[in-house]
């Protein structure tokens, strides 16, 4: 089936070469392994049910494309909100659940290519994110929310030029031309992540700054936070019939460069977020992403837990 181009995706089968897929699954199964080594050594029990929630924020957010310039409209990234809250290593598994629930439920981006999908988005964002916010610990609460949005914002552009290369690389695009396009375009979708994970870190600093590290003495205790979290997750759901339905920065350099039509999805069940039985397509986008939400959730706990009982002395 022919992409849709007014439909918002990551990357979709066709755009990389098969070399080039190749490649970038062989570099993320690599990093996973690590990640999942490292995040077995270090998670603690207080990260389980965060990654649960910080998973299923990501999800529901990525659904609400917001307008950008030019008729182009971006979404939420999070790798860095991810690793700055988990650290990099759960940060990174967090993404990956996120970016794979997306593409084998939803046919959200391709499936040969998702090694792309997860290396740019989740992999590179998290990296990236953690490494520069690193740099702002001890610092006081204005300069880390500050350090943290340049942190999102250049997450956005690292993974708008690792796919920028990938497509020259898969003989897709003209370099010259390709990564000045996404580059333009993302550098405006990064000042919305930025925005996002600035709001999301200072909610959390205000009122749980022990999950990043922090004591505060008016922490609130207790289950209440995951609880708001929660309903900050379904009232985003809620949200996602008002997206803007304009193309997505790659999308739309892909429709002006001219290879939009290279690229190919699945059919499938809940294929574009639509569920086949409900005929008002924003009842079925509310649908389909609560029922995204409860599947990263679960698996972003259920793989928590397994890596914390593998724990020596646990």
């Amino acid at each position: 089936m022919l992409y849709s181009p007014i439909a918002p995706m990551h990357i979709p089968d066709g755009f990389l070469s098969i070399v080039i897929s190749v490649i970038c699954w062989a570099i993320t199964i690599v990093t996973l392994g690590v990640a999942i080594s490292r995040t077995n050594k270090s998670l603690g029990e207080r990260q389980v049910p965060l990654m649960g929630v910080m998973a299923a924020f990501i999800f529901a957010a990525q659904m609400i494309n917001f307008p950008v310039a030019g008729g182009t409209s971006g979404h939420l990234l999070g790798g860095a909100l991810a690793a700055i809250t988990l650290g990099p290593w759960a940060g990174m598994l967090v993404m990956t659940a996120v970016i794979a629930v997306q593409g084998l439920l939803f046919q959200d981006g391709g499936l040969v290519v998702m090694g792309a999908n997860i290396l740019n988005m989740g992999l590179l964002t998290a990296a990236v994110g953690y490494g520069l916010y690193r740099s702002a610990i001890g610092s006081k609460f204005t300069t880390k929310l500050t350090v943290a949005g340049v942190a999102a914002w250049l997450s956005v552009m690292t993974g708008a030029l690792a796919t920028s290369l990938q497509l020259w690389l898969s003989g897709t695009a003209n370099i010259g031309v390709v990564v000045p396009a996404m580059l333009g375009v993302h550098a405006l979708i990064g000042v919305g992540e930025a925005l996002v994970t600035v709001a999301a870190l200072s909610f959390i600093l205000r009122t749980r700054p022990d999950l990043l590290g922090e004591r505060s003495a008016s922490a609130q205790g207790g289950r209440g936070w995951i609880l708001t979290g929660v309903l900050i997750t379904l009232a985003v759901v809620l949200l996602s019939p008002l997206a803007s339905a304009s193309p997505d920065g790659l999308n739309r350099v892909a429709m002006d460069l001219g290879f939009i039509q290279t690229a190919q999805t699945a059919n499938g069940p809940l294929a574009g977020y639509i569920v086949p039985f409900l005929s008002s397509i924003s009842a079925s986008k509310i649908v389909a992403g609560s029922i995204g939400v409860i599947v990263v959730l679960a698996i972003a706990i259920i793989t928590g837990r397994s890596l914390q009982t593998k724990k020596p002395n646990s």
